[in-house]
């Protein structure tokens, strides 16, 4: 536990591993109240979220300064987000005043991000209206501030340095989710709306520390044995869906206890899941360093069944306190917003944490053992069926994740997109699983995470540098082996085939049948993000809409070898009318026969034909235990800590 000032200190500071014991001794003896702006001096921001409902934030933000030319700036480069996603082209309004006149400013002619003004005599304090037009994550009933939107701030300075104050105003009787600090009695319990005031922070802090508001808001505490506190945070659309189910919570209080016993440590003074349910505002899942953001569809933890498509996403952002926030690679921090951040070693950032945020939901039950096993079949499969994996390595997914988020899916099995996630989770898998084999199941990655993210002990705030030299140091202190050439050869080599040693080492094997597992048929009738077309990828070779729209095809599989190509839009198959039915009914009836498949299909304003010769009928991926071996997959998604019982969902209207 820390106090106020121990915290502040904390959270200023970014240290290399080799500085960060001494640093830790150090802080005892020094409060670094050089490196704290005197909070006399901190930005005053209000962000107004008043008029959410109309898709509009307003900002009204006092600055510090001294007479002369100043260039403030907005964020570029938001930590997470792993490209330029600031949303400069939607702030709009900007006013700046001194004194209660005017004052004229010039945006930068190559940072279009910077705004330049010059500050009369005598002025010590410029003042700045800005509004952000907002067209996700807000709804008439909810709204979700990354600070972005609305920050302004002194340009070319490191942001760990800026001490910022802020407020946030909602509307009436709105309640208000965020890690930030209250300094005036608000009570979550008992939501008013209006204004809050928040303790002061940094800008770097500030910008880690998203708001979530709505009218059906409410907040429950995790864990309450466990220090510090955590909590959810819940709005949504509807009043019955921010009530969340007893089973969900348990399944929380026992994530909260599993990441005790995982990462042994904790880096953050309070710790809030936000969480919004709306199939209006949107999806998100982002990470920060005290709480994350995360926004599913307004039934997505209604039950276990849609629960399942999502059941990895609060696992997956809360590791990311961990991994990403806490411990981060040295060339992706910045000291600032502007700069960009390199993105080389995103399989440990994100890949990592892919791997530990869905071990972590199966050890706590979000999902089951038999669910993680039959997902992680459909995550292998499709990095093995990526023909892009043949001339584009890992560590460049990884390198190019600036230009490949948000790319269009045509194409996008040979172009490769944020392949470092599922990549990742493979290689991660390897290495625990190779652990503890070479150690008879004495030691897993588990020792390496008490290690490597567990640097320290508990801390506040913080964020530790590393490189792929302290991994390599690292997971020798755990068991000696050639860990460099093991990275090397998975990371830096093209691989044509997915890793799927990590798989067949912990005791099963990847393998494809006629039906689709449990998992992918619950997914597909819960209308989730995951099951939303008809698989034929590993039969005909590409992905289709229930409505007959490709969005991709394989490169070199079937149906790129009858010249069919994303975009287009079947309209018949076998004489048929195009339904999902229809063409698994002509891959069932073309299995063994000559017969190619006959397709009508639609591009732009033409109609042609193309016939895929293919013959082995339906393909879906699963697992299937190797008998025999031992069973590290199962041992892996074990609880660690005492699991407290789920109690039973009600039965099925």
């Amino acid at each position: 536990m820390f106090s106020r000032t121990s915290a502040l200190s904390l959270a200023f500071l970014v240290l290399s591993p080799s500085a960060f014991l001494s640093a830790q001794k150090k802080l005892a003896a020094n409060s670094h109240a050089s490196q704290i702006p005197h909070l006399g001096e901190a930005i005053q921001i209000t962000a107004d979220l008043s008029e959410a409902p109309r898709k509009i934030y307003h900002a009204e933000v006092d600055i510090p300064v001294q007479p002369g030319p100043v260039s403030l700036t907005t964020p570029q480069w938001i930590p997470g987000n792993h490209r330029p996603t600031g949303p400069v082209d939607d702030i709009t309004g900007v006013v700046f005043t001194a004194n209660g006149k005017v004052l004229p400013w010039r945006r930068d002619d190559e940072d279009l991000y910077e705004f330049h003004v010059t500050v009369p005599a005598g002025v010590t304090t410029l003042h700045a209206h800005l509004d952000c037009i907002v067209t996700a994550r807000v709804s008439d009933k909810l709204a979700v501030l990354e600070w972005e939107k609305l920050l302004l701030y002194p340009a070319k300075t490191p942001v760990k340095n800026i001490a910022i104050q802020p407020s946030v105003k909602v509307p009436a009787g709105w309640g208000i989710g965020t890690a930030l600090t209250p300094t005036d009695g608000y009570d979550p319990q008992n939501p008013k709306g209006g204004l809050t005031r928040y303790a002061p922070t940094t800008v770097e802090q500030l910008e880690d520390s998203p708001v979530i508001t709505g009218q059906y808001f409410h907040e429950f505490a995790l864990a309450p044995e466990v220090t510090p506190k955590h909590y959810i945070d819940v709005v949504s659309d509807s009043p019955e869906d921010s009530k969340l189910r007893p089973a969900l919570l348990t399944e929380l209080n026992n994530l909260v206890r599993e990441t005790g016993a995982a990462y042994d440590s904790r880096h953050y003074n309070v710790y809030h899941f936000l969480l919004t349910l709306s199939d209006v505002a949107g999806g998100e899942g982002l990470e920060h360093g005290q709480s994350s953001d995360n926004g599913v569809g307004e039934k997505g933890f209604s039950n276990p069944m849609h629960q399942l498509a999502e059941s990895d996403l609060l696992s997956h952002e809360f590791t990311h306190s961990w991994n990403g926030k806490y411990r981060r690679p040295f060339n992706l921090y910045q000291d600032d917003f502007e700069k960009m951040q390199q993105g080389s070693l995103l399989w440990v950032y994100e890949g990592m944490t892919q791997y530990l945020g869905n071990v972590l939901a199966a050890r706590s039950g979000l999902k089951s053992q038999e669910q993680y096993r039959e997902i992680l079949a459909l995550s292998a499969a499709n990095l093995d069926y990526k023909p892009g994996r043949e001339w584009r390595s890992t560590e460049d997914t990884a390198i190019a994740a600036s230009i490949l988020r948000g790319g269009n899916p045509a194409w996008s099995n040979w172009k490769r997109g944020q392949d470092y996630y599922q990549e990742g989770e493979l290689f991660w898998l390897d290495a625990d699983t190779l652990i503890r084999q070479k150690t008879d199941n004495k030691k897993s990655l588990t020792d390496f995470l008490h290690i490597f993210l567990g640097k320290g002990g508990n801390t506040g705030p913080l964020i530790v540098t590393y490189n792929r030299d302290e991994l390599v140091a690292d997971l020798n202190q755990v068991m000696p082996y050639d860990w460099a050439t093991f990275i090397h050869e998975r990371i830096d080599n093209l691989n044509p085939r997915a890793d799927l040693t990590g798989i067949e080492r912990g005791g099963y094997k990847l393998v494809y049948t006629d039906k689709p597992s449990k998992s992918e048929r619950t997914m597909a009738e819960s209308g989730s993000r995951r099951g939303s077309s008809v698989n034929v990828w590993y039969s005909l070779g590409f992905r289709v809409s229930s409505e007959g729209s490709i969005a991709d095809v394989r490169w070199n599989g079937p149906a790129d070898k009858a010249k069919l190509f994303p975009g287009q839009k079947i309209v018949a198959v076998n004489g048929n009318v195009y339904s999902g039915d229809a063409l698994k009914t002509a891959v069932k009836q073309a299995k063994g026969t000559s017969e190619p498949i006959h397709f009508i299909v639609q591009s732009d304003a033409f109609v042609t034909t193309a016939d895929i010769d293919y013959h082995e009928g339906e393909r879906y991926p699963s697992l299937v235990r190797v008998d025999g071996t031992p069973a590290y997959l199962d041992d892996i998604t074990k609880p660690l800590a005492t699991p407290e019982p789920i109690p039973a969902e009600p039965a099925k209207d």
